[in-house]
């Protein structure tokens, strides 16, 4: 069937990073500025650094979540953000440290531990260190949906077949 006018022929491109860079600097000026007049507030330096880690600008979304916590060092969110930024700059140690820490707030939270068992086995080649980060999300968050639960398990299973590097 031939172009016509309506119908596009070529397919929209994705946009690069330093578009996306440009689309996180605009989407955060309005919060920048109430930042200006409020530099501690951890609420709005959480949201800048997930505006940036949307957009894949980790190294500027990690210094707004490292400020975040800096005010608010109990954050569990904003450090589990943190130690993603770090893992995708490639800092797996910081990213496992951010963790840790957040799992001394908050020994549960779900998000730490998946993270934790992620970073173990695909940054560290740790497989028995995901295992145990994933049992434990399951044994500390036992209100897990059961289809959560399955996929938990299938990754546990998976990660046993995994051998370590020696």
């Amino acid at each position: 069937m031939p172009a016509t006018a309506d119908a596009p022929t070529a397919h929209p491109q994705m946009p690069s990073l330093e578009d996306m860079k440009r689309m996180a600097d605009k989407k955060a000026e309005p919060l920048l500025a109430k930042l200006k007049t409020d530099p501690n507030n951890s609420d709005l330096l959480n949201q800048i650094g997930t505006l940036y880690k949307a957009t894949h600008q980790f190294k500027e979304a990690a210094g707004y979540y490292q400020k975040a916590i800096d005010v608010e060092p109990k954050n569990v969110a904003a450090r589990t953000d943190l130690a993603s930024c770090l893992f995708y700059q490639g800092d797996a140690d910081g990213a496992i440290h951010q963790l840790q820490q957040s799992l001394r707030y908050d020994p549960k939270d779900a998000n730490s531990l998946f993270n934790l068992g992620m970073i173990r086995l695909q940054a560290k080649n740790d497989p028995s260190g995901a295992v145990t980060a994933w049992q434990q999300l399951l044994k500390l968050n036992p209100m897990l949906a059961e289809d959560k639960k399955a996929a938990f398990e299938k990754l546990i299973a998976q990660a046993r077949k995994t051998k370590p590097n020696e």
